[in-house]
């Protein structure tokens, strides 16, 4: 069985365990019976406003499931700014070096159907992105673990470097092909991707090629990508290895990848030097089927003991 053999950093005073960098957004779901057809009208059965964005929403993650966590990031000065800031900090997320500029917050407008399918529309001003200049050395190298999203693609690259510069191994969460992405894969050691980056990035044809594509380009110690309720794929120390999703009723997929990420450093914290892949990974997909269970991406997003207990009873 393939083993992880690049590990966090030793827990150690003063340094939290997650440290993620990237956006956080509140998010305005509208639930519909079905997906609308142009010019059409239907009623809505619920709209909420819930907080959410890909790094804040795996290290919220993270935190849930019992680890110290910080989050580098801007927010607006609106209300829901507010919403932003005052969710994490309940969680316990460390928010210290965190901006408050006089602009909106980001939000997005997620449309999720009957079958907890989701289409977002976004807006975000760039006034809340940083220059790579901008990235704070002793953030982000404050944690023994660093995730990135690809949304801030020059300065993630900057927050990826200097955390290998002081030995802290690297997470990114590849969505999308951006521009520049290929500098900041090259500084990653764990790329975990959205399920049509390997071939849209690589131009290979089939999942399993274009991730070895990406692994022979980059040289991590794992490439993976998400396959919804299907699991998980990745390649590691050249072998293929599937796990399988888990099975929980279906409200809403929103922020799932991003569950998945917080879920395999949570589970890659916790089972301690070299272990089996397949066993964070499974822990990984836990997490993300659990998150599902409610509308929102953070939600549902589980305890450790609700996590172990889905884990038992399906004797993984």
């Amino acid at each position: 069985m393939p083993r992880l053999t690049l590990n966090p950093l030793p827990a150690a005073a003063g340094r939290v365990d997650a440290v993620g960098f990237g956006l956080n957004t509140v998010d305005l779901l509208a639930v519909v019976g079905a997906y609308p057809a142009p010019d059409t009208k239907q009623p809505l059965q619920e709209l909420v406003e819930r907080p959410g964005g890909q790094a804040a929403t795996a290290i919220t993650a993270c935190a849930r499931l019992g680890w110290s966590a910080r989050y580098v990031g801007r927010f607006g000065n609106d209300r829901h700014a507010t919403l932003a800031r005052t969710t994490l900090e309940a969680d316990g997320v460390d928010l210290d070096g965190c901006e408050v500029l006089e602009v909106p917050h980001p939000i997005s407008l997620i449309l999720v159907d009957d079958q907890g399918r989701r289409t977002v529309l976004w807006q975000r001003t760039p006034a809340l992105n940083f220059a790579p200049e901008e990235v704070d050395a002793d953030l982000i190298t404050s944690g023994r673990v660093l995730l990135v999203d690809c949304h801030q693609t020059v300065a993630a690259t900057r927050a990826a470097a200097l955390a290998r510069s002081a030995g802290i191994p690297t997470v990114v969460d590849a969505e999308k092909v951006r521009p520049r992405i290929e500098d900041l894969l090259t500084q990653i050691d764990v790329i975990i991707t959205a399920r049509t980056f390997p071939e849209a990035y690589t131009g290979a044809s089939g999942l399993g090629a274009a991730l070895e594509e990406l692994a022979d380009r980059f040289r991590p110690a794992l490439v993976c990508a998400t396959l919804g309720d299907e699991g998980s794929l990745c390649l590691i120390q050249g072998q293929e290895l599937h796990t399988p999703g888990f099975k929980v009723p279906v409200v809403d997929s929103t922020g799932a990848g991003d569950a998945f990420r917080g879920g395999f450093i949570a589970g890659w914290l916790a089972a301690g030097n070299h272990a089996p892949v397949e066993r964070i990974l499974t822990y990984a997909n836990a997490v993300a089927a659990l998150k599902c269970r409610a509308l929102g991406a953070r939600t549902a997003l589980p305890s450790r003991a609700v996590v172990e207990s889905l884990l038992n009873e399906t004797g993984r």
